[in-house]
């Protein structure tokens, strides 16, 4: 009677992917749907179930994706073919707008430590040589 809850709707990706459309987006269907608006894009996927995954977002570099990637003295944009171009206040804060608006209009979770400002997708820092290529020599074993 009054108990009774209504049931939650559950949208299908292409409608996800209508409402981005009427929300100012671009939305460009391929292998992986590119959603870009004021120079920033992101890849995203169906996760299934009514559910949308966003796989990267960065600042577009040519037609290309570019991660935020902390070098320790500066930020860079950096694009999958190794193009870097140095981060600027503009873009960092079209980057968070664009992602904060992507999220709200698909209806994801919003982290605390995302809502205060961009988050780097990588760590380049520390300067050590071939850091995140797996396995490690050690100084003693080189001939």
């Amino acid at each position: 009677m009054f108990f009774r809850r209504e049931k939650p709707k559950v949208y299908t990706f292409s409608e996800r992917m209508s409402e981005l459309r009427q929300a100012g987006f671009e939305v460009q269907d391929g292998p992986k749907t590119r959603v870009s608006r004021n120079g920033c894009a992101a890849e995203l996927s169906d996760a299934g179930g009514g559910l949308v995954r966003v796989e990267q977002s960065g600042v577009l570099v040519g037609s290309e994706i570019g991660l935020l990637v902390d070098v320790g003295y500066q930020k860079t944009w950096q694009t999958a073919s190794g193009k870097r171009v140095a981060a600027r206040a503009e873009h960092l804060k079209a980057l968070h707008a664009f992602t904060e608006d992507l999220r709200e209009t698909l209806g994801l979770t919003s982290f605390y430590n995302e809502s205060l400002g961009t988050t780097n997708d990588l760590h380049l820092y520390d300067r050590v040589e071939d850091r995140d290529a797996g396995v490690h020599t050690k100084p003693w074993e080189h001939a």
